[in-house]
């Protein structure tokens, strides 16, 4: 069977503010707006609508960060922690004869990170990144994309994700879907016996 897992709060747990809290200079003011606004953008910044050259540079602007462009990135991606249960459900799929794919909202920065960082991503054979298509979830043109690069059959492909709006696209575009929670993991593990 195949699989599109999504990454962020399903295979890593996914946190922005303490990372870019570091970045902010102490006594600057509305931290929290400046917050909101770097994460605001992040979208167009996932979706290749702009690169990391114009993003990370009005990013460090904004938050009032005078470091290194490599200080700004260690903080930049340092923001994911490992879900140590999806971990083996995933490792077990993949031993299973199962093809695997990555299905993510997602920049480059970060996914180089995560597939050089963390182990479980060599049992995935490929994967539909958001900043290479132009679009993002849930935006049907991504699940389109995703099936015909991987020539996919939606009715027996199924799709992990944590955001309901992208299970709502993944349900538009005939997938099996599950909305993941990591703290009920196993209804997780209930819905892959009930559709294998």
């Amino acid at each position: 069977m195949n699989f599109l897992f999504d990454i962020g709060n399903v295979i890593v747990g996914v946190d922005f503010i303490p990372a870019l809290k570091r970045l902010v200079p102490s006594g600057t003011r509305d931290v929290d707006a400046r917050l909101g606004q770097v994460l605001e953008r992040k979208d167009e910044f996932e979706a290749g609508i702009i690169g990391p050259e114009l993003y990370f540079p009005w990013a460090a602007d904004l938050l009032g960060f005078t470091g290194t462009e490599e200080e700004f990135l260690t903080a930049w991606v340092d923001i994911f922690s490992p879900n140590l249960p999806m971990w083996e459900s995933i490792e077990h799929l993949h031993c299973a004869g199962h093809r695997l794919i990555l299905f993510s909202n997602i920049n480059n920065p970060h996914k180089d990170y995560l597939i050089e960082k963390y182990p479980v991503f060599q049992f995935f054979s490929g994967g539909v990144f958001s900043y290479q298509t132009g679009h993002i979830k849930p935006e049907p043109a991504i699940y389109e994309l995703a099936s015909k690069q991987y020539q996919l059959t939606p009715a027996t492909t199924a799709y992990i994700d944590d955001l309901p709006a992208n299970i709502k696209g993944g349900h538009d575009a005939g997938f099996l879907c599950h909305q993941y929670r990591a703290d009920r993991h196993h209804d997780f593990l209930q819905w892959i016996e009930s559709i294998l």
